[in-house]
């Protein structure tokens, strides 16, 4: 038994560390939450220097950036395109809300500077595919921030499919979400459609996604049936002090969908904000020599909910084997992220997370809608870059 857990051991335990060579020049692109964690993560990195900051509230980026301990060295303008005017840049974190995700990394890209674009990737395929030409023109990286790919036990799940224990995969089941956790902590920009875009699918959903899309080498979507709905979202009671807020909901809090994949491959998918009841379900791989049941967190959160269960046949009898938890070498998975993406900017590497694959879950939720309101199974076409 301890042979087959030895095959699915990590064998990368040891953090990594940016040394040596020039400092980065760094510009961080919308400066609300989520900026905060690169702004953090960057200056943990020595071979970084943040030197400008932009967002459309006046204020605002002076003001997160005095939170963060950085009071001198960074220049702040009130949009994308006068810092990018202004400054000598090497790489951008793209921190603003979906909508504008295209836009702005576009712009950096045709700028000649590298590209972090936090998730979603985009709000639609046809987004995604002018962020690839882009990308493809320039000759500049862009990666998509992913960080759960970072997690030891998400590289696990890859590596048992690619060690051929599962045999041909054929069916999986996957998903996650929180029995009540619309997120509104920070006002209404996630939950609006002018600043969002797409809901649980854009916050968690392509989270989940990845994680299988990845482990089984993400083949391409041929067709999909979606269903998306907002009942939680529009509920006043679901904000006790901004009951407000359910005027203005007009995102997805729910999603699910059936997508055949090429390889005849079946993705059974469902992600939720809010529903009544803790979990849909763990996530179970499906092949014709094994199959894997990833136990579902309470609250989506980019790892496992315990040991991973193999099932499989050893000498004509059925047993089940448990793949050990795996305890991350490094602080954070987001912190790791951000320095793969200056170690990859900094060696001349390919994107960590590149676009070649995200266009892929990219077009499956993009699908998802599109079946919602044509109310019948869509074909997926994603165009040659």
């Amino acid at each position: 038994m301890a042979d087959i857990l030895d095959r699915f051991e990590s064998d990368d335990h040891s953090e990594k560390v940016v040394t040596g060579g020039p400092k980065l020049r760094v510009g961080i692109i919308g400066c609300g939450w989520i900026a905060e964690a690169h702004i953090l993560g960057y200056k943990k990195l020595p071979n970084v220097e943040i030197v400008a900051a932009c967002d459309l509230i006046p204020g605002k980026a002076e003001a997160l950036f005095e939170k963060c301990g950085i009071t001198s060295g960074v220049n702040f303008y009130p949009s994308d395109e006068a810092m990018i005017a202004a400054e000598k840049l090497d790489l951008v974190s793209v921190c603003t809300y979906n909508r504008t995700h295209a836009s702005c990394t576009i712009h950096a890209l045709d700028a000649g500077i590298n590209v972090l674009c936090e998730k979603p990737m985009c709000v639609t395929l046809d987004e995604a595919v002018e962020m690839c030409k882009a990308e493809k023109r320039s000759g500049k990286l862009l990666t998509i921030g992913f960080q759960p790919r970072y997690d030891l036990n998400m590289k696990e799940i890859k590596k048992i499919v690619e060690s051929g224990a599962l045999g041909k995969v054929y069916y999986i089941q996957t998903g996650g979400g929180r029995r009540r956790g619309i997120p509104t902590p920070y006002g209404t920009s996630f939950i609006q459609d002018d600043t969002a875009g797409i809901g649980a699918m854009g916050d968690i959903g392509c989270y989940s996604l990845d994680m299988v899309l990845n482990a089984i080498g993400y083949p391409k979507p041929l067709t999909v049936t979606g269903f998306k709905s907002d009942y939680f979202g529009k509920r006043p009671d679901n904000y006790p002090t901004h009951p407000e807020y359910a005027e203005v909901f007009n995102v997805d809090d729910f999603a699910a969908a059936f997508i055949r994949l090429e390889g005849g491959i079946v993705l059974d998918f469902r992600i939720a904000w809010a529903m009544n009841i803790d979990s849909p379900g763990d996530t179970i791989i499906l092949g014709t020599e094994g199959g894997l049941r990833i136990p579902a967190t309470r609250d989506w959160n980019g790892t496992t909910g315990g040991p991973m269960l193999l099932y499989h046949e050893i000498a004509g009898q059925q047993v089940t084997t448990e793949i050990p938890l795996l305890k991350n070498p490094f602080s954070s998975c987001f912190e790791e992220k951000l320095r793969d993406t200056v170690e990859c900017v900094i060696n001349n590497r390919p994107a960590p997370v590149p676009t070649s694959q995200i266009i892929i879950n990219q077009a499956i939720i993009d699908a998802i809608f599109r079946s919602e309101r044509a109310g019948h199974e869509v074909t997926v076409e994603i165009p040659e870059i």
